[in-house]
């Protein structure tokens, strides 16, 4: 046993080290699989649950083979994370999303996502500000407060959306399903900018130049990523690969989606919003220029990529709550740490209500002439707002990033904030995720996710077919249509965006892009 744990101590020091420490985290990623597989029915457990455990259970035992010195099979990197993990991730949940149901209910998204993200932000770095001070926890920059603020505010929506079904209840599942993807984007785009601040003097010019990069950043990663999905939509629907190989095609989409992403990172903009609408556009037009195994294939392909990264980072999540190198360089008492806890999810869930519940009400409002018949619900509220109150990889790697040097932390202060964000994700993860089943359940009951189910799918009438304006009609009746046309926005925006968009869409784009028409079911 001392010669086991000895080597165990000196593990990494040479290739044949790394190599054996490699394949037994692989080994520990299918024993996690595995056990994933066999509590499938469990009401409690989720994936991410199990990869947590599955992690703290393989670090106690590192630990005690080695002595109390490590826990960890790898060493965590923020390039390994942000590079390597999140991008399969990201574009798998744009390559997978519910295009009708996401722009149908876009601007409540986005509101939720990008709003959203900075009323929390701004509550809890306000909060943290205000009370750490109080609690004997000082020697936080201004920086580091305004950064705790965008690493607190990332969802991580992955226990609730093993739970809803899109068939089932595809409002409320859209609207969690967009707006933790969003908000990741925002939370990541928000950090960087916050990066750039010049943080001696903090007044109403810096939040200007803040919001200000965040539209900047927002909107051209967003272009780039509209761009690599319809360049790659036209090569493939041009040279059609699948009369030869069905394996280029493939590869084809998997290497611009992640060139779209590094080149974004190149660009110092946000690869994550980058990489999301490059999955969205290739799913709309580049998935339907493909041979039809290799539509199958590339869904597959996508998904299991995904879920292997988001398994991989929540068992280091897992194996790096016990790491005692940073609980010893935590100099704070017991009671100050439980005060420091109690306040930063206190935080969360406060700036996690100021938001949901007054956007929510506010998109009824918008939404009330626009027939349609599905409105947020109360309980739907509820939903929404637990949804966003666990937090994950991305609140993990910002930590990283800000309070650590290539995944090693310097200052206690620094190792103080590395800790709090792992209780507060793993407390979150565990406690909220082992409610999320049972909450669902009981606020929306089988036969009601039915009823809703059933009165979600009537769409509202189109009102009329005719184009805007037309050559063959005289100029009082192109008026009076545009007038028409103009109401109807006004009083429906989305719906009737939505609308003309699809006409645009099946005139101009898909003969040139590729796509189904309209009445043919969507991927």
């Amino acid at each position: 046993m001392v010669v086991l744990s000895e080597y165990v101590g000196s593990l990494g020091d040479d290739e044949h080290g790394q190599v054996l420490l490699i394949t037994v985290f692989v080994a520990v990623l299918c024993l996690c699989l595995i056990i994933g597989h066999l509590l499938e029915e469990n009401r409690w457990v989720n994936e991410s649950i199990t990869a947590i455990f599955t992690g703290c259970i393989a670090g106690a035992v590192i630990l005690l083979l080695s002595k109390g010195k490590n826990s960890h099979i790898l060493t965590f990197s923020e390039e390994l994370f942000f590079i390597y993990l999140l991008p399969p991730i990201i574009f798998n949940a744009g390559f997978q999303v519910k295009k009708k149901q996401f722009f149908h209910n876009f601007l409540t998204i986005m509101s939720f996502g990008v709003l959203g993200v900075f009323i929390s932000a701004l509550i809890i770095t306000a909060g943290s500000w205000w009370l750490f001070p109080k609690l004997g926890f000082v020697g936080l920059t201004a920086r580091d407060y305004i950064a705790i603020g965008t690493i607190f505010s990332s969802t991580d929506t992955v226990c609730t959306l093993q739970v809803l079904h899109q068939d089932e209840t595809p409002l409320l599942y859209s609207l969690v399903f967009g707006e933790g993807v969003v908000n990741d984007a925002t939370s990541v785009v928000l950090f960087n900018a916050v990066q750039k601040l010049d943080v001696s003097r903090v007044d109403g010019r810096t939040a200007l130049h803040v919001v200000g990069d965040f539209l900047y950043l927002f909107s051209t990663s967003t272009a780039l990523g509209v761009i690599a999905g319809l360049v790659t939509a036209y090569i493939l629907k041009t040279l059609y690969f699948g009369r030869h190989s069905s394996v280029r095609e493939i590869a084809l989409m998997i290497l611009i989606s992640y060139l779209s992403y590094m080149l974004a990172e190149l660009l110092k903009l946000s690869g994550i919003l980058t990489v999301f609408f490059c999955g969205i556009l290739m799913s709309h037009y580049a998935w339907h220029n493909v041979a039809d195994s290799s539509r199958i294939t590339t869904r597959h392909v996508f998904a299991t990529m995904s879920f292997i990264a988001e398994t991989f980072i929540f068992l280091y999540v897992g194996m790096d709550a016990l790491d005692m190198e940073k609980w010893r360089m935590t100099k704070l008492s017991f009671g100050t740490l439980m005060g420091i806890y109690s306040t930063l999810l206190f935080l969360i869930l406060l700036g996690r209500a100021a938001f949901v519940f007054p956007l929510s009400v506010l998109s009824n409002y918008m939404n009330r002439k626009a027939e349609r018949t599905a409105v947020i619900t109360f309980k739907h509220q509820i939903i929404i707002w637990w949804a966003g109150l666990m937090r994950g990889a991305v609140s993990i790697a910002l930590a990283f990033k800000q309070f650590t040097y290539s995944g090693v932390t310097v200052y206690p202060i620094h190792a103080t904030m590395i800790t709090n964000t792992i209780v507060i994700v793993l407390f979150s993860t565990l406690v909220f995720g082992f409610l999320t089943k049972p909450l669902i359940s009981y606020l929306i009951p089988y036969h009601e996710t039915i009823k809703n189910r059933r009165r979600e799918l009537g769409s509202p009438k189109e009102g009329s077919d005719a184009p805007l304006l037309s050559f063959k009609e005289s100029a009082a009746t192109n008026i009076s249509r545009a007038k028409d046309s103009l109401s109807l926005l006004i009083e429906r925006p989305v719906y009737t965006i939505h609308f003309y968009w699809r006409k645009f869409d099946d005139t101009y784009m898909r003969p040139i892009f590729g796509g189904p028409v309209t009445d043919q079911p969507e991927c």
